[in-house]
């Protein structure tokens, strides 16, 4: 039995949100949790927003213990990257590519 959430759209580049997504693998969910509210990353919050999620989406829909619950999976995908041109001396532009991304957290019942 598992639950999962899913953020999408998450103007965060992948490689910062994947650096606290590596803290909370495999962990229980509510030491997951207090990893996730001391870690001074941009990414800390959105990740402990989708993981919460996950939790409710557990209790409610699948009628799971929360103290029972740790993280099986977690992973950011690359979302679209939006492409921007900052104009420089002598008719130059340089590129500015902002990135975005898809965060997936599951999480299931230990026995």
């Amino acid at each position: 039995m598992e639950a999962k959430a899913v953020a999408k759209h998450i103007r965060i580049a992948p490689r910062k949100i994947r650096i606290v997504v590596d803290l909370i693998r495999g962990k229980d969910a509510a030491e997951a949790l207090a990893i996730l509210k001391f870690t001074p990353k941009v990414g800390s919050r959105v990740v402990e927003k989708t993981l919460r999620s996950a939790m409710a989406n557990a209790e409610h829909n699948n009628d799971m213990n929360i103290d029972n619950l740790y993280v099986s999976e977690i992973f950011v995908d690359q979302d679209a990257t939006m492409k921007r041109i900052h104009p420089r001396s002598r008719g130059q532009a340089f590129k500015i590519l902002k990135h975005s991304s898809h965060l997936t957290v599951v999480v299931k019942e230990r026995a």
